[in-house]
């Protein structure tokens, strides 16, 4: 079994920064892609930004230039590190892992539980 643990969310101002972390447990023997998620609350979930395996990344347009990814292979985590946030940035946001890897099978899609980011005055 895969768990993906996020941290690092929590409530900042417009024009400031956050980090997101999120780490992947379990017998795991590589990771294709990773990335973040969110979901506004009324809206449905869609891409911020993934990364593969060799490093390859894809934004938003609504982040581009502001959001950077980037990820651990050895530790098998990704990060997001937020800056110039906006208040449309709220959102629960998610990890997700895609063609994960173990001992004893492939994992296709594998969400996190989700951390909250508000970004307000």
């Amino acid at each position: 079994q895969v768990q993906l643990v996020e941290s690092g969310g929590g409530l900042v101002q417009p024009g400031g920064s956050l980090r997101l972390s999120c780490a992947a447990s379990g017998s795991i023997f590589s990771i294709n892609t990773m990335g973040w998620y969110r979901q506004a609350p009324g809206k449905e979930r869609e891409l911020v930004a993934v990364i593969t395996s060799g490093g390859t990344t894809n934004y938003a347009d609504s982040v581009k230039g502001r959001f950077t990814i980037s990820r651990d292979n050895a530790k098998n985590a990704v990060y997001l590190q937020m800056n110039s946030l906006k208040p449309e940035d709220t959102a629960v946001y998610y990890c997700n892992a895609r063609g994960v890897v173990t001992g004893t099978r492939v994992y296709p899609i594998n969400w996190g539980q989700g951390t909250q980011v508000t970004v307000s005055s």
